[in-house]
């Protein structure tokens, strides 16, 4: 039976580092602070002009180089990402165009920080189906585009400039921390290819949506609900921002995370010693403590790097794989267990075997 392998892995992390002292610049917080409710201790953000394709791009050749293909090989492209270069059209043909890669059919997926998941699963059904062959899955993000601040913040904040923020400037900032300290920009790619051999590939895909509690991370504004779909008043109100019930997410996140996890091992008969690797998204350092205890996940096999990146979103699992197969984590024969929990809401878990 053919089934979809993953075969390469490249990241990009854009070279601007943010600590937490730096953001407490131009709002009211604290390396402590964040760190205590996120486990984020720095991040990364694009210089201005630079697109979410641009960082897929860079991740994508590395992928392909680490692969050992060529572009010319690729027949179909999913891109998953929540921040596009434009409204439209999607990243994917952005990408596909870059990379100058044949006139091959491009997905553009919204699922969030499960978007990985979700392009994983469709990148194997497709491989299944015998629609293709070789597939390349990016899931990038450039969450900067959501920061409030002003250009004059952004420069002092970043240690180009000496203006500090107006008092009414650092109460606004500090309205949104809650979210903007969480977020770092990353692009990551994987090359995922049919294989006849046996026990190799995707094992199993567990996916689940919940629209009805979309409202608990989510952005009001901007969107063609409204008439016209973004205008000065919404800006005022910062409606172009999300909004996120933490506390609802994390209950949310924790539930739905384990019971997923839970349900494609036993369907599959894996036991929590068989895997070699597991791989949460990386929202929330404590979520996914929470949800390691609660699986019995020993430290050795859960990687982390949210304290190094912040949450990148669509970003985070593959560029935690691609720093394990470069670390050499991810070897020939081992079974990996890839879960997340993001805005929709969305969930799931993957089994893979590498």
């Amino acid at each position: 039976m053919t089934r979809a392998v993953i075969a390469g892995s490249g990241s990009e992390i854009p070279p601007t580092r943010v600590s937490n002292a730096m953001l407490a610049r131009v709002m009211d917080t604290s390396d402590e602070w964040i760190r205590e409710r996120s486990g984020v201790e720095a991040r990364h953000y694009v210089e201005r002009g630079t697109g979410t394709s641009d960082l897929g791009v860079v991740a994508a050749r590395r992928a392909i180089d680490h692969a050992g293909i060529t572009p010319a090989d690729i027949d179909l492209v999913v891109f998953a990402t929540m921040t596009p270069d434009h409204f439209f059209p999607g990243a994917g043909a952005l990408l596909q165009a870059k990379l100058g890669l044949r006139e091959v059919p491009c997905f553009d997926i919204r699922q969030q920080c499960v978007g990985f998941l979700y392009g994983l699963q469709l990148a194997d059904a497709q491989i299944r189906a015998g629609l293709a062959r070789t597939v390349l899955l990016v899931g990038a993000e450039i969450h900067t585009g959501f920061m409030p601040w002003t250009a004059t913040n952004w420069e002092y904040m970043l240690g180009r400039g000496d203006v500090p923020p107006t008092p009414e400037e650092f109460a606004w900032n500090t309205r949104f921390r809650h979210l903007t300290v969480l977020f770092g920009d990353a692009g990551a790619a994987v090359v995922v290819r049919a294989t006849e051999e046996p026990r190799r590939g995707v094992v199993d895909s567990l996916l689940h949506t919940s629209g009805a509690e979309y409202d608990k991370l989510y952005v009001p504004g901007t969107g063609f609900k409204h008439r016209p779909y973004t205008d000065p008043e919404q800006f005022k109100r910062g409606d172009h921002i999300p909004v996120m019930d933490g506390r609802a997410v994390f209950k949310m996140a924790t539930t739905s995370m384990i019971a997923a996890s839970q349900e494609v091992l036993t369907r599959n008969e894996v036991r929590i010693d068989e895997l070699s690797l597991v791989l949460m998204h990386q929202a929330n350092k404590r979520i996914n403590e929470y949800c390691q205890k609660a699986l019995g996940i020993p430290d050795s096999k859960v990687l982390h790097n949210i304290e190094r990146y912040g949450n990148t979103t669509a970003a985070t699992i593959p560029l935690l794989w691609d720093e394990a197969a470069r670390a050499g984590r991810v070897t020939a024969g081992d079974l990996v267990l890839l879960v997340a929990f993001g805005a929709g809401m969305n969930w799931g878990a993957t089994l893979v075997r590498v």
